[in-house]
Protein backbone atom coordinates (compact mmCIF):
# COMPACT_ATOMS: atom_id res chain seq x y z
CA UNK A 1 0.00 0.00 0.00
CA UNK A 2 1.59 3.20 -0.93
CA UNK A 3 1.40 6.17 1.06
CA UNK A 4 0.15 9.59 -0.17
CA UNK A 5 -0.85 12.78 1.84
CA UNK A 6 -4.13 15.40 1.78
CA UNK A 7 -3.10 18.20 3.21
CA UNK A 8 -6.29 19.97 4.32
CA UNK A 9 -9.31 18.38 4.19
CA UNK A 10 -11.06 20.42 2.14
CA UNK A 11 -8.45 19.06 -0.58
CA UNK A 12 -9.60 16.77 -3.56
CA UNK A 13 -6.23 15.27 -4.47
CA UNK A 14 -3.17 14.14 -2.48
CA UNK A 15 0.36 13.98 -2.78
CA UNK A 16 2.44 10.55 -3.68
CA UNK A 17 4.86 10.54 -1.00
CA UNK A 18 6.33 7.38 -2.47
CA UNK A 19 6.11 6.23 -6.24
CA UNK A 20 3.09 4.58 -6.68
CA UNK A 21 2.55 1.90 -9.70
CA UNK A 22 -0.89 1.15 -11.57
CA UNK A 23 -3.29 -0.20 -9.70
CA UNK A 24 -2.20 0.06 -6.43
CA UNK A 25 -3.88 0.87 -3.12
CA UNK A 26 -3.12 4.40 -2.17
CA UNK A 27 -3.49 5.10 1.80
CA UNK A 28 -4.79 8.44 2.59
CA UNK A 29 -5.94 9.32 6.43
CA UNK A 30 -7.72 5.60 6.40
CA UNK A 31 -9.23 5.73 3.10
CA UNK A 32 -7.99 4.36 0.20
CA UNK A 33 -8.13 4.29 -3.85
CA UNK A 34 -6.58 2.17 -6.38
CA UNK A 35 -4.35 4.28 -8.86
CA UNK A 36 -5.11 3.94 -12.33
CA UNK A 37 -1.92 5.22 -13.23
CA UNK A 38 1.39 5.51 -12.38
CA UNK A 39 2.03 8.61 -10.09
CA UNK A 40 5.43 9.54 -9.54
CA UNK A 41 6.59 10.94 -6.05
CA UNK A 42 5.42 14.16 -5.54
CA UNK A 43 2.55 14.18 -7.69
CA UNK A 44 -1.08 14.02 -7.50
CA UNK A 45 -3.79 11.54 -7.32
CA UNK A 46 -7.53 12.43 -7.27
CA UNK A 47 -9.53 11.33 -4.06
CA UNK A 48 -12.66 12.02 -5.76
CA UNK A 49 -14.66 12.68 -8.78
CA UNK A 50 -13.86 16.14 -10.26
CA UNK A 51 -16.02 16.70 -13.25
CA UNK A 52 -14.75 19.46 -16.24
CA UNK A 53 -14.28 22.91 -15.46
CA UNK A 54 -14.35 21.79 -11.36
CA UNK A 55 -11.76 23.22 -9.27
CA UNK A 56 -9.21 20.94 -8.11
CA UNK A 57 -8.18 21.81 -4.39
CA UNK A 58 -4.86 21.33 -2.81
CA UNK A 59 -3.85 23.43 0.42
CA UNK A 60 -7.23 23.71 1.18
CA UNK A 61 -7.40 26.28 -1.80
CA UNK A 62 -8.77 26.12 -5.94
CA UNK A 63 -5.38 25.63 -7.61
CA UNK A 64 -6.73 25.45 -11.07
CA UNK A 65 -10.10 23.69 -13.07
CA UNK A 66 -10.31 20.12 -14.31
CA UNK A 67 -9.36 20.20 -18.49
CA UNK A 68 -11.89 16.88 -18.24
CA UNK A 69 -13.73 15.03 -16.60
CA UNK A 70 -11.55 13.13 -13.42
CA UNK A 71 -11.68 9.65 -11.79
CA UNK A 72 -10.86 8.38 -8.18
CA UNK A 73 -7.37 7.19 -8.59
CA UNK A 74 -6.09 8.81 -11.70
CA UNK A 75 -2.94 11.23 -11.68
CA UNK A 76 -3.06 14.78 -12.06
CA UNK A 77 -1.41 16.53 -13.91
CA UNK A 78 -0.87 19.00 -17.14
CA UNK A 79 -2.89 16.65 -18.86
CA UNK A 80 -6.60 16.85 -17.37
CA UNK A 81 -5.78 19.83 -14.82
CA UNK A 82 -5.18 24.17 -16.15
CA UNK A 83 -4.90 27.44 -14.68
CA UNK A 84 -8.02 29.57 -13.22
CA UNK A 85 -6.25 32.47 -12.98
CA UNK A 86 -7.29 35.67 -15.30
CA UNK A 87 -6.27 38.88 -15.46
CA UNK A 88 -8.09 41.28 -13.52
CA UNK A 89 -8.57 39.07 -10.50
CA UNK A 90 -8.53 41.52 -6.89
CA UNK A 91 -8.12 40.30 -3.87
CA UNK A 92 -8.81 42.69 -0.90
CA UNK A 93 -5.97 43.06 1.66
CA UNK A 94 -7.38 43.32 4.89
CA UNK A 95 -5.73 44.13 8.66
CA UNK A 96 -4.92 41.29 10.56
CA UNK A 97 -2.69 43.35 13.54
CA UNK A 98 0.75 43.15 14.22
CA UNK A 99 2.09 39.66 15.89
CA UNK A 100 3.57 39.26 19.67
CA UNK A 101 7.25 38.23 19.67
CA UNK A 102 6.85 35.62 22.21
CA UNK A 103 9.86 33.73 22.33
CA UNK A 104 13.28 34.85 24.23
CA UNK A 105 15.68 35.64 21.68
CA UNK A 106 18.29 33.29 21.15
CA UNK A 107 22.08 34.83 19.91
CA UNK A 108 24.69 33.92 17.28
CA UNK A 109 28.11 35.12 16.79
CA UNK A 110 28.56 38.03 14.75
CA UNK A 111 30.05 41.36 13.98
CA UNK A 112 29.02 44.28 15.26
CA UNK A 113 30.14 47.20 13.01
CA UNK A 114 31.33 51.10 14.46
CA UNK A 115 29.04 52.42 11.78
CA UNK A 116 25.96 50.40 12.85
CA UNK A 117 24.30 47.10 11.91
CA UNK A 118 25.23 43.61 12.52
CA UNK A 119 27.02 41.01 10.05
CA UNK A 120 27.76 37.55 9.99
CA UNK A 121 30.71 37.55 7.69
CA UNK A 122 34.14 39.66 8.00
CA UNK A 123 34.67 39.87 4.14
CA UNK A 124 35.85 42.51 1.67
CA UNK A 125 33.37 42.95 -1.31
CA UNK A 126 34.85 45.03 -4.85
CA UNK A 127 31.62 46.48 -6.42
CA UNK A 128 32.24 47.71 -9.75
CA UNK A 129 29.91 50.33 -10.94
CA UNK A 130 30.04 49.45 -14.29
CA UNK A 131 30.68 46.63 -16.27
CA UNK A 132 33.85 48.09 -17.80
CA UNK A 133 35.88 47.11 -14.76
CA UNK A 134 34.80 43.67 -14.04
CA UNK A 135 37.97 42.29 -14.57
CA UNK A 136 40.10 44.96 -12.76
CA UNK A 137 37.82 43.94 -9.84
CA UNK A 138 38.31 40.05 -10.42
CA UNK A 139 41.74 40.24 -10.88
CA UNK A 140 41.88 42.40 -7.39
CA UNK A 141 39.69 39.75 -5.52
CA UNK A 142 42.29 36.79 -7.91
CA UNK A 143 45.46 38.36 -6.32
CA UNK A 144 44.47 39.91 -2.47
CA UNK A 145 42.54 36.42 -1.86
CA UNK A 146 45.50 34.25 -0.58
CA UNK A 147 47.15 37.45 0.63
CA UNK A 148 44.42 38.81 3.03
CA UNK A 149 43.60 34.64 4.17
CA UNK A 150 43.64 35.10 7.98
CA UNK A 151 42.97 38.64 7.98
CA UNK A 152 39.18 38.60 6.69
CA UNK A 153 36.95 35.78 5.41
CA UNK A 154 37.58 36.19 1.88
CA UNK A 155 37.68 38.68 -0.67
CA UNK A 156 35.10 38.59 -3.46
CA UNK A 157 34.36 40.80 -6.59
CA UNK A 158 30.33 41.15 -7.83
CA UNK A 159 30.80 41.83 -11.10
CA UNK A 160 27.74 42.46 -13.54
CA UNK A 161 26.63 43.82 -17.05
CA UNK A 162 25.32 47.23 -16.34
CA UNK A 163 25.95 51.02 -15.01
CA UNK A 164 25.63 52.64 -18.46
CA UNK A 165 23.62 52.61 -21.21
CA UNK A 166 20.82 52.22 -19.43
CA UNK A 167 17.67 54.54 -18.70
CA UNK A 168 14.61 54.77 -16.52
CA UNK A 169 13.62 52.46 -13.74
CA UNK A 170 16.68 50.01 -15.10
CA UNK A 171 19.32 52.62 -14.22
CA UNK A 172 17.79 53.35 -10.71
CA UNK A 173 17.55 49.73 -9.67
CA UNK A 174 21.58 48.88 -10.69
CA UNK A 175 22.02 52.12 -8.95
CA UNK A 176 20.01 50.88 -5.41
CA UNK A 177 20.95 47.63 -5.48
CA UNK A 178 25.02 48.33 -5.95
CA UNK A 179 24.34 51.30 -3.27
CA UNK A 180 22.35 48.37 -1.05
CA UNK A 181 25.59 46.13 -1.33
CA UNK A 182 28.10 48.50 -0.74
CA UNK A 183 25.71 49.19 2.66
CA UNK A 184 25.65 45.61 3.46
CA UNK A 185 27.03 44.86 6.92
CA UNK A 186 28.87 41.58 5.98
CA UNK A 187 31.77 43.14 4.37
CA UNK A 188 34.21 44.51 7.23
CA UNK A 189 35.60 46.78 4.34
CA UNK A 190 34.36 47.07 0.15
CA UNK A 191 36.07 48.89 -2.60
CA UNK A 192 33.79 50.68 -5.07
CA UNK A 193 35.35 50.77 -8.18
CA UNK A 194 34.34 52.79 -11.31
CA UNK A 195 35.49 53.82 -14.53
CA UNK A 196 35.21 57.09 -14.90
CA UNK A 197 32.94 57.90 -17.57
CA UNK A 198 30.08 56.28 -16.71
CA UNK A 199 26.04 56.56 -15.81
CA UNK A 200 26.48 55.09 -12.38
CA UNK A 201 29.43 56.72 -11.45
CA UNK A 202 30.70 57.04 -7.81
CA UNK A 203 30.16 60.56 -7.49
CA UNK A 204 26.63 59.33 -8.17
CA UNK A 205 26.41 56.52 -6.15
CA UNK A 206 27.79 58.90 -3.45
CA UNK A 207 25.50 60.85 -3.94
CA UNK A 208 22.60 58.30 -3.36
CA UNK A 209 24.63 56.91 -0.31
CA UNK A 210 24.99 60.15 1.24
CA UNK A 211 26.74 58.82 4.18
CA UNK A 212 29.28 56.34 4.54
CA UNK A 213 31.91 54.86 6.65
CA UNK A 214 35.07 56.21 5.53
CA UNK A 215 37.09 53.57 7.34
CA UNK A 216 34.89 50.67 5.99
CA UNK A 217 34.24 52.13 2.24
CA UNK A 218 37.08 53.04 -0.31
CA UNK A 219 36.00 54.28 -3.93
CA UNK A 220 39.08 54.03 -7.28
CA UNK A 221 38.04 55.72 -10.42
CA UNK A 222 40.32 53.82 -13.00
CA UNK A 223 40.56 56.70 -15.19
CA UNK A 224 42.37 59.21 -12.57
CA UNK A 225 44.64 57.23 -11.22
CA UNK A 226 48.21 55.56 -13.51
CA UNK A 227 47.95 52.44 -12.03
CA UNK A 228 44.55 50.97 -11.07
CA UNK A 229 45.77 47.39 -9.91
CA UNK A 230 48.46 48.69 -7.63
CA UNK A 231 46.20 51.42 -6.26
CA UNK A 232 43.17 48.66 -5.92
CA UNK A 233 46.14 46.81 -4.18
CA UNK A 234 46.72 49.24 -1.63
CA UNK A 235 42.95 50.26 -0.63
CA UNK A 236 42.49 46.81 0.33
CA UNK A 237 45.39 46.18 2.24
CA UNK A 238 44.26 48.83 4.40
CA UNK A 239 40.79 47.98 4.22
CA UNK A 240 41.77 44.68 5.11
CA UNK A 241 43.54 45.96 8.24
CA UNK A 242 41.09 47.93 9.47
CA UNK A 243 38.74 44.92 8.92
CA UNK A 244 40.78 42.84 11.31
CA UNK A 245 40.29 44.45 14.01
CA UNK A 246 36.65 43.56 14.25
CA UNK A 247 35.43 40.65 16.30
CA UNK A 248 32.69 38.22 17.04
CA UNK A 249 30.44 38.66 19.78
CA UNK A 250 27.28 37.30 21.06
CA UNK A 251 24.24 38.96 19.52
CA UNK A 252 20.75 38.63 20.06
CA UNK A 253 18.90 36.81 16.35
CA UNK A 254 16.51 40.23 17.20
CA UNK A 255 19.15 41.75 14.84
CA UNK A 256 19.36 38.97 12.25
CA UNK A 257 17.73 39.49 8.99
CA UNK A 258 16.95 36.09 6.57
CA UNK A 259 15.98 35.99 3.00
CA UNK A 260 13.26 33.22 2.60
CA UNK A 261 13.94 31.93 -1.26
CA UNK A 262 12.51 28.59 -3.41
CA UNK A 263 13.85 27.68 -6.91
CA UNK A 264 13.66 24.19 -8.97
CA UNK A 265 10.16 23.25 -7.00
CA UNK A 266 8.85 19.80 -6.85
CA UNK A 267 5.82 18.28 -5.58
CA UNK A 268 7.31 18.14 -2.00
CA UNK A 269 8.11 21.88 -1.61
CA UNK A 270 5.07 22.82 -0.39
CA UNK A 271 4.64 19.97 2.81
CA UNK A 272 8.23 19.41 3.66
CA UNK A 273 11.05 22.06 3.24
CA UNK A 274 8.78 25.28 2.40
CA UNK A 275 6.49 24.64 5.41
CA UNK A 276 9.52 24.13 7.56
CA UNK A 277 11.43 27.29 6.55
CA UNK A 278 7.95 28.64 7.34
CA UNK A 279 8.48 28.00 10.91
CA UNK A 280 11.92 28.72 11.14
CA UNK A 281 10.81 32.20 9.88
CA UNK A 282 7.76 32.20 12.92
CA UNK A 283 10.16 31.35 15.25
CA UNK A 284 12.86 34.20 13.95
CA UNK A 285 9.96 36.74 14.11
CA UNK A 286 8.76 35.82 17.59
CA UNK A 287 12.29 36.49 18.81
CA UNK A 288 12.10 40.01 17.08
CA UNK A 289 14.27 38.93 14.22
CA UNK A 290 13.07 40.11 10.42
CA UNK A 291 12.56 38.43 7.20
CA UNK A 292 11.67 38.93 3.75
CA UNK A 293 9.90 36.87 1.51
CA UNK A 294 10.75 37.52 -1.99
CA UNK A 295 9.51 36.56 -5.82
CA UNK A 296 6.32 38.25 -6.09
CA UNK A 297 4.94 36.37 -9.68
CA UNK A 298 5.18 33.10 -7.42
CA UNK A 299 2.71 34.85 -4.69
CA UNK A 300 0.07 34.96 -8.06
CA UNK A 301 -3.11 32.71 -6.95
CA UNK A 302 -2.08 32.84 -3.42
CA UNK A 303 -2.67 36.27 -3.26
CA UNK A 304 -5.27 35.81 -0.32
CA UNK A 305 -2.79 33.67 1.78
CA UNK A 306 -0.84 37.36 2.28
CA UNK A 307 -3.68 39.88 2.27
CA UNK A 308 -5.39 38.82 5.23
CA UNK A 309 -1.95 39.40 6.97
CA UNK A 310 -1.35 43.08 6.69
CA UNK A 311 -0.29 44.27 10.16
CA UNK A 312 -1.08 47.25 9.72
CA UNK A 313 -3.55 49.77 6.59
CA UNK A 314 -0.41 50.85 5.19
CA UNK A 315 0.90 47.02 4.30
CA UNK A 316 -3.10 46.40 3.44
CA UNK A 317 -2.40 48.71 0.74
CA UNK A 318 1.47 48.42 -0.88
CA UNK A 319 0.87 44.51 -0.94
CA UNK A 320 -2.35 44.61 -3.47
CA UNK A 321 -0.85 47.63 -5.40
CA UNK A 322 2.87 45.67 -5.54
CA UNK A 323 0.70 42.35 -6.98
CA UNK A 324 -1.00 44.36 -9.28
CA UNK A 325 2.40 46.43 -10.32
CA UNK A 326 3.70 43.12 -11.36
CA UNK A 327 1.09 41.80 -12.89
CA UNK A 328 0.95 44.62 -15.07
CA UNK A 329 4.74 44.38 -16.08
CA UNK A 330 3.26 40.97 -17.12
CA UNK A 331 1.04 42.71 -19.16
CA UNK A 332 3.25 45.47 -21.30
CA UNK A 333 5.76 42.88 -22.32
CA UNK A 334 2.59 41.04 -23.90
CA UNK A 335 2.93 37.87 -21.46
CA UNK A 336 0.38 35.81 -19.79
CA UNK A 337 0.77 36.12 -15.88
CA UNK A 338 0.36 32.22 -15.66
CA UNK A 339 3.49 31.63 -17.61
CA UNK A 340 4.93 29.31 -14.76
CA UNK A 341 5.66 26.85 -13.48
CA UNK A 342 8.79 25.91 -15.36
CA UNK A 343 9.63 22.65 -16.59
CA UNK A 344 11.18 21.22 -13.78
CA UNK A 345 8.31 22.23 -11.47
CA UNK A 346 6.47 19.86 -13.84
CA UNK A 347 8.25 17.39 -13.81
CA UNK A 348 8.92 17.28 -10.18
CA UNK A 349 4.68 17.43 -9.34
CA UNK A 350 3.90 21.19 -10.03
CA UNK A 351 1.00 21.85 -12.68
CA UNK A 352 -0.47 25.08 -12.05
CA UNK A 353 1.12 28.56 -10.71
CA UNK A 354 -1.15 28.67 -8.03
CA UNK A 355 -0.65 25.16 -7.00
CA UNK A 356 3.53 26.81 -6.90
CA UNK A 357 2.47 29.96 -5.45
CA UNK A 358 0.43 28.18 -2.50
CA UNK A 359 3.86 26.06 -1.49
CA UNK A 360 5.93 29.42 -2.43
CA UNK A 361 4.15 31.52 0.41
CA UNK A 362 4.27 29.20 3.15
CA UNK A 363 8.40 29.89 3.41
CA UNK A 364 6.75 33.34 4.88
CA UNK A 365 5.05 31.21 7.65
CA UNK A 366 2.06 32.75 9.68
CA UNK A 367 3.31 36.23 10.55
CA UNK A 368 1.72 39.53 9.80
CA UNK A 369 2.94 41.15 6.62
CA UNK A 370 4.43 44.40 8.95
CA UNK A 371 6.18 45.95 5.48
CA UNK A 372 6.15 45.91 1.73
CA UNK A 373 9.32 46.94 -0.28
CA UNK A 374 10.37 48.00 -3.70
CA UNK A 375 13.18 45.96 -5.45
CA UNK A 376 16.24 48.11 -4.33
CA UNK A 377 14.54 48.87 -1.03
CA UNK A 378 15.94 47.82 2.43
CA UNK A 379 14.63 46.66 5.30
CA UNK A 380 13.22 48.87 7.41
CA UNK A 381 11.23 47.08 9.93
CA UNK A 382 11.49 43.50 12.38
CA UNK A 383 9.32 41.21 11.52
CA UNK A 384 7.77 39.44 8.08
CA UNK A 385 8.26 42.01 4.71
CA UNK A 386 7.35 41.58 1.26
CA UNK A 387 10.14 42.59 -1.20
CA UNK A 388 9.67 43.52 -4.98
CA UNK A 389 11.69 40.78 -7.02
CA UNK A 390 11.24 38.33 -9.94
CA UNK A 391 10.96 34.70 -9.45
CA UNK A 392 14.49 34.25 -10.97
CA UNK A 393 17.04 32.67 -8.76
CA UNK A 394 20.42 35.05 -9.12
CA UNK A 395 18.16 37.85 -9.44
CA UNK A 396 16.31 37.63 -6.59
CA UNK A 397 18.43 36.54 -4.06
CA UNK A 398 20.65 39.33 -5.13
CA UNK A 399 17.56 41.63 -4.44
CA UNK A 400 17.15 40.16 -1.07
CA UNK A 401 21.22 40.24 -0.36
CA UNK A 402 20.71 43.91 -0.93
CA UNK A 403 18.12 44.49 0.64
CA UNK A 404 19.63 43.63 3.97
CA UNK A 405 19.45 39.45 4.61
CA UNK A 406 22.41 38.24 6.25
CA UNK A 407 21.60 34.90 4.85
CA UNK A 408 19.43 33.50 2.53
CA UNK A 409 17.23 30.12 3.92
CA UNK A 410 16.74 28.79 -0.30
CA UNK A 411 14.33 25.16 -0.77
CA UNK A 412 15.05 23.26 -3.78
CA UNK A 413 13.34 20.15 -4.87
CA UNK A 414 15.45 19.95 -8.10
CA UNK A 415 19.28 21.10 -6.44
CA UNK A 416 21.28 24.44 -7.92
CA UNK A 417 24.61 24.80 -6.76
CA UNK A 418 24.70 28.86 -7.33
CA UNK A 419 25.43 31.31 -4.02
CA UNK A 420 24.10 34.60 -3.58
CA UNK A 421 26.80 36.88 -2.16
CA UNK A 422 24.98 36.56 1.11
CA UNK A 423 25.61 32.82 2.84
CA UNK A 424 22.85 30.66 0.49
CA UNK A 425 21.32 27.51 2.69
CA UNK A 426 19.98 24.88 0.55
CA UNK A 427 16.95 22.82 2.16
CA UNK A 428 16.20 19.73 -0.25
CA UNK A 429 12.33 18.74 -0.23
CA UNK A 430 13.16 15.21 -0.61
CA UNK A 431 15.93 12.63 1.12
CA UNK A 432 16.91 11.61 -2.96
CA UNK A 433 18.15 15.14 -3.24
CA UNK A 434 20.33 15.42 -0.29
CA UNK A 435 21.65 11.70 -0.66
CA UNK A 436 22.97 12.58 -4.48
CA UNK A 437 24.00 16.10 -4.44
CA UNK A 438 25.31 16.39 -1.07
CA UNK A 439 28.02 19.00 -2.22
CA UNK A 440 24.91 21.03 -2.85
CA UNK A 441 22.62 20.29 0.02
CA UNK A 442 22.88 21.94 3.49
CA UNK A 443 19.90 20.37 5.07
CA UNK A 444 17.34 17.31 4.31
CA UNK A 445 13.85 18.23 4.82
CA UNK A 446 12.75 14.96 3.04
CA UNK A 447 12.16 13.10 6.12
CA UNK A 448 9.12 15.24 7.08
CA UNK A 449 7.33 12.98 4.07
CA UNK A 450 7.91 9.75 6.22
CA UNK A 451 6.66 11.48 9.20
CA UNK A 452 8.80 12.31 10.64
CA UNK A 453 8.44 15.30 13.70
CA UNK A 454 8.27 19.16 13.14
CA UNK A 455 9.31 20.25 15.96
CA UNK A 456 12.78 18.24 15.74
CA UNK A 457 13.20 19.69 11.92
CA UNK A 458 12.20 22.82 13.21
CA UNK A 459 14.93 23.28 15.88
CA UNK A 460 17.62 21.61 14.03
CA UNK A 461 17.28 23.90 11.00
CA UNK A 462 16.63 26.97 13.60
CA UNK A 463 20.45 25.66 14.75
CA UNK A 464 21.78 25.55 11.50
CA UNK A 465 20.39 29.47 10.84
CA UNK A 466 22.51 30.29 14.15
CA UNK A 467 25.50 28.42 13.27
CA UNK A 468 25.91 29.52 9.81
CA UNK A 469 25.43 32.95 10.78
CA UNK A 470 28.02 32.39 13.65
CA UNK A 471 30.65 31.29 10.74
CA UNK A 472 30.06 27.60 9.45
CA UNK A 473 30.27 27.75 5.60
CA UNK A 474 27.37 26.60 3.58
CA UNK A 475 27.91 24.32 1.15
CA UNK A 476 28.08 26.93 -1.92
CA UNK A 477 30.60 29.13 -0.06
CA UNK A 478 32.71 26.17 0.30
CA UNK A 479 32.86 25.32 -2.93
CA UNK A 480 33.13 29.28 -4.42
CA UNK A 481 29.65 29.59 -6.04
CA UNK A 482 28.65 33.21 -5.14
CA UNK A 483 27.27 35.59 -7.55
CA UNK A 484 24.69 38.55 -8.25
CA UNK A 485 22.80 39.58 -11.22
CA UNK A 486 20.52 42.72 -11.60
CA UNK A 487 16.77 42.95 -12.77
CA UNK A 488 17.29 44.27 -16.28
CA UNK A 489 13.34 45.56 -17.75
CA UNK A 490 13.97 48.08 -20.50
CA UNK A 491 15.99 49.82 -23.01
CA UNK A 492 19.37 49.21 -23.84
CA UNK A 493 21.48 52.47 -25.21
Amino acid sequence: MSRALRIHPMDNVAVALTPIGAGETVAVEGAAVAARQDIPQGHKVALAPIAAGAEVVKYGCPIGRAKTDIRPGEWVHTHNLGTGLEAGTAVEARVAGPGESSLPPETFQGYRRRSGGVGIRNELWIVPTVGCVNGVAQTLARRLGPELEGKVDGVYAWPHPYGCSQMGDDQEHTRHILCGLIRHPNAGGVLVLGLGCENSSIQVLQALLKDWDEERVAFLECQSVEDELAEGERLLRGLADRAAEDRREAIRAEELVIGLKCGGSDGLSGITANPLVGRVTDRLTAMGGSALLAEVPEMFGAESVLFRRCADEAAARALPALVEDFKDYFVRHGQVVYENPSPGNKAGGITTLEEKSLGCVQKGGTAPVADVLRYGERVRRRGLSVLQTPGNDLVSTTGLAAAGAHLILFTTGRGTPFGAPVPTLKIATNSALAGRKGGWIDYDAGGLARGDGWEAHTSALFRLVLDTASGNPTRSERAGYREIAIWKDGVTL
